[in-house]
């Protein structure tokens, strides 16, 4: 009976595995990892370091792909010799052993499926991320160090490089602002899910009293700019202010003018650098940035319209999404997905993957619901 069962799921594991191999398209992978090879061996590659290490970083993440989707059709092959075996010798704790195997494949085969629904324009790019402290005073502002904290562990905990650009300390604890790059491909599909006002509730380590306090942060999530993006700001849009870099309590860093806020007049987008070591690069950054939220806010402005000629359709994220209690009980929930954990302490070390896991499915069924009622 217990063969039966197994030789059913293994059958259910293989389909999954195919549906992914398709939506993948393993030949495009293939095709890519061949040019992004020949484009690795140029003699002159490093002559541009920014742009070798792009190359080399699309050729890692498609040789981990290939090699993530040709491990899991090995270890269903090996998981039906395990039972086969387990079978022909009377083996229970082999047998054990092969279903503990299969929920671990399938474990696998689920978050491999996630990344398949990353399929916005947008999706492949790297990230650049903003978390501002919002009401709540000194708690907020170090509700945004914490959550910056949780978003560079979680980044670290899947390899994935990451660069702050610009700091903003407040004056008693914590930031009043921090924007960093998450520089791996499908950072930014992976991320954008996070987007949105989180809320912390806890007893204050500020308060002398010991009175619960709620703080919020807001966490922006935008793609990196590329090349080839026509992004042009023409300079009479924009205006440049330079100042001294400045680290905790507003003590200065920095001797010199090095620091950069750009306003784009149009639309009163502002952008800060100062952790690069001169101006003309902390320039070069805030562009960069600037141009990054102007291209999600013209995508943004397309969907607008769409949506006004689709009519009125139920696609909106709202804008609290997720709540952190450490007081009264203990309990992070995403008020979208209803996803909760009951360690927020994890949670806060970087361990969040469900939490964005739930996140791309929920956004993958509303954006199927919104296309069904177009």
């Amino acid at each position: 009976m217990a063969e039966t069962d197994f030789a059913a799921e293994i059958s259910a594991l293989r389909h999954t595995l195919s549906s992914i191999e398709q939506v993948s398209d393993l030949e495009k992978i293939t095709a890519d990892i061949a040019d992004l090879e020949q484009q690795a061996a140029a003699p002159d590659l490093w002559d541009d370091p920014e742009a070798a290490q792009k190359v080399t970083s699309k050729l890692s993440h498609r040789q981990a792909e290939l090699n993530r989707l040709k491990k899991l059709e090995e270890r269903i092959d090996d998981l039906e010799t395990m039972v086969e075996l387990a079978a022909e010798e009377d083996e229970p704790d082999l047998l054990a052993e092969a279903d503990s195997e299969k929920d671990s494949i399938a474990k696998a085969l689920q978050d491999l499926e996630v990344v398949t629904l990353l399929s916005g324009e947008y999706d492949p790019r790297e990230a650049v991320v903003t978390i501002r402290a919002g009401a709540g005073g000194v708690d907020a502002a170090d509700f945004a160090e914490i959550l910056m904290r949780m978003y560079l562990r979680w980044a670290e905990q899947r390899g994935w490089s990451t660069k702050v650009m610009d700091t903003s300390y407040a004056e008693e604890a914590g930031l009043k602002s921090v924007t960093f790059e998450v520089n791996a491909p499908f950072a930014y599909g992976t991320l954008s899910v996070e987007a949105g006002t989180h809320r912390l509730v806890r007893i204050s380590p500020f308060d002398n009293q010991g009175r619960r306090q709620t703080s919020f942060a807001a966490v922006e999530v935008v793609p990196l700019i590329e090349a080839d993006d026509s992004i042009e700001i023409p300079e009479s849009e924009l205006k440049v202010d330079v100042f001294r870099s400045s680290g905790p309590g507003g003590q200065s860093v920095n001797t010199t003018d090095s620091a950069v806020r750009m306003t784009h007049i149009p639309t009163g987008i502002v952008v800060s650098m100062q952790n690069e070591k001169s101006q003309i690069q902390n320039r070069a950054a805030a562009l960069r940035v600037l141009q990054s939220r102007l291209l999600l806010q013209r995508k943004a402005e397309a969907d607008a319209k769409k949506k006004e000629l689709a009519g009125d359709v139920k696609a909106s994220w709202g804008d609290q999404m997720r709540s952190y209690v450490l007081n009264p009980y203990q309990m992070v929930k995403d008020l979208r997905t209803n996803h909760e954990e009951g360690n927020p302490s994890s949670v806060f070390d970087g361990a969040i993957d469900d939490f964005i896991d739930a996140g791309i499915r929920w956004r993958a069924a509303q954006i199927k619901e919104a296309a069904e009622q177009a």
